[in-house]
């Protein structure tokens, strides 16, 4: 809708226009360098409740639109690169954390239920 009988193009156009002149003139870097800055200023302004509110919206969206599928992929491409680029030390040291996490978390009755499946289950055959 360029200025057709005097007719200003509208903010929507201008911005499309805008937009396509910005990307053929830059490159990935450019589009990098701003996204650095960006979050940078982003963090310097906000606090863990508002990574955390946006974090839950971004996962509750998430969830409406992928099925399992989409989650099993992209649990399977995670644990893949961390396991590539991580070595039996990593493990070892995440589990020791997790599992101190859970000691101060749980009491023994927790563990006394789990034991229970786990027993159960390995005299049923099932080797999960």
């Amino acid at each position: 809708m360029a200025e057709k009988d005097n007719e200003k193009m509208s903010r929507e156009e201008a911005g499309r226009k805008g937009g396509e002149a910005t990307s053929n003139n830059h490159g990935d870097e450019f589009y990098k360098e701003n996204g650095e800055k960006g979050g940078e200023a982003t963090s310097k302004s906000h606090d863990k409740d508002f990574y955390e509110k946006t974090g839950k919206k971004g996962g509750e969206a998430t969830s409406e639109s992928h099925d399992k599928d989409f989650y099993e992929k992209t649990g399977k491409k995670g644990g893949e690169a961390t396991s590539e680029s991580h070595d039996k030390d990593f493990y070892e040291k995440t589990g020791k954390k997790g599992g101190e996490a859970t000691s101060e978390s749980h009491d023994k009755d927790f563990y006394e239920k789990i034991g229970k499946k786990g027993g159960k289950a390995n005299s049923d055959g099932d080797n999960n």
